[in-house]
């Protein structure tokens, strides 16, 4: 069977702290990840919230990247491009998803009882999950885990798996055969995000999951493969594996009009919400 490449060249050394902090998605114990230090985690997960417009029923879940911070959505215009340029009526929240969520295994309880559980008893109809790099990865885990708590993922440049199991998936020659050849994993057995991951994005039922890339990200082969399995709903733009790639991505996922109508003419500037919407959120930093 042939082999198919999907997993990055050797990095060249300064790079590798970056595609530690992208693997601490695997496991705490990765090669190169002991020397990293994440933030301390907390319970509930730092979530602030920005509303749209006019009143919104539909919520957009934001989750930053390994070495990003929540604040670069607004830094970097993308709650701009949201609220202020199309008037979506769509409110964000922006999730201080860090690492250290990732390190510990948490990421995706927190996902859930700090973030979608709250949503929904606040009213929220539907609620989209957008994330980059690892952001991507734990939103795509997320819909993996818990396939009837969200209503679409946009993954931007996500961190899709370990090299040795990009290897794996290349050798059984992709990812549909590589899934046709590898049972599900049993009740009680250890479970692995990164295969649940790809066994979603090559089983078809993935009309609900969009993933944008830059061409020229240090990921962009194993981006290229899943994004193919996605159809048209897999789509890339010139760039690397950084804001001038993921801007105009969002702005091109923006633009096929899935979240929300837009709000009436009446202007009205983007807001943080008050505290006391339900589910006790308090904004992060």
């Amino acid at each position: 069977m042939p082999a198919v490449s999907i997993a990055p060249p050797p990095r060249p050394p300064r790079r590798r702290l970056l595609a530690a902090a992208a693997g601490l998605a695997a496991a705490a114990t990765l090669p190169g990840c002991a020397g990293l230090r994440a933030p301390p985690t907390r319970v509930p997960m730092a979530v602030t919230r920005l509303a749209a417009p006019c009143r919104a029923d539909t919520l957009v879940v934001l989750l930053p990247g390994a070495l990003s911070a929540p604040r670069e959505f607004v830094d970097e215009g993308w709650i701009r491009a949201l609220h202020d340029e199309r008037r979506l009526a769509a409110d964000a929240w922006l999730v201080d998803a860090h690492p250290g969520y990732y390190l510990e295994r948490s990421i995706l309880q927190r996902l859930r009882e700090d973030v979608l559980v709250p949503a929904r008893a606040a009213g929220y109809a539907r609620v989209w999950l957008a994330g980059i790099s690892l952001g991507g990865f734990g939103a795509l885990g997320c819909a993996a885990r818990h396939p009837g708590e969200v209503d679409g993922v946009l993954a931007v440049a996500p961190y899709l798996g370990r090299r040795s199991l990009l290897k794996e998936i290349g050798d059984a020659g992709g990812p549909r055969r590589w899934r046709a050849d590898v049972p599900p994993p049993r009740p009680g057995q250890d479970d692995d995000l990164e295969r649940e991951v790809w066994r979603m994005l090559a089983g078809g039922d993935t009309a609900r999951l969009f993933l944008g890339h830059g061409r020229e990200d240090r990921f962009a082969g194993a981006q290229r493969v899943a994004a193919a399995l996605l159809g048209d709903r897999g789509f890339s733009v010139p760039g690397g594996h950084d804001w001038p790639a993921w801007r105009p991505l969002w702005a091109q996922w923006l633009d096929r009009g899935l979240l929300a109508p837009r709000c009436a003419a009446d202007p009205a500037s983007t807001r943080e919400l008050p505290r006391g919407r339900p589910g006790g959120l308090a904004p992060g930093r």
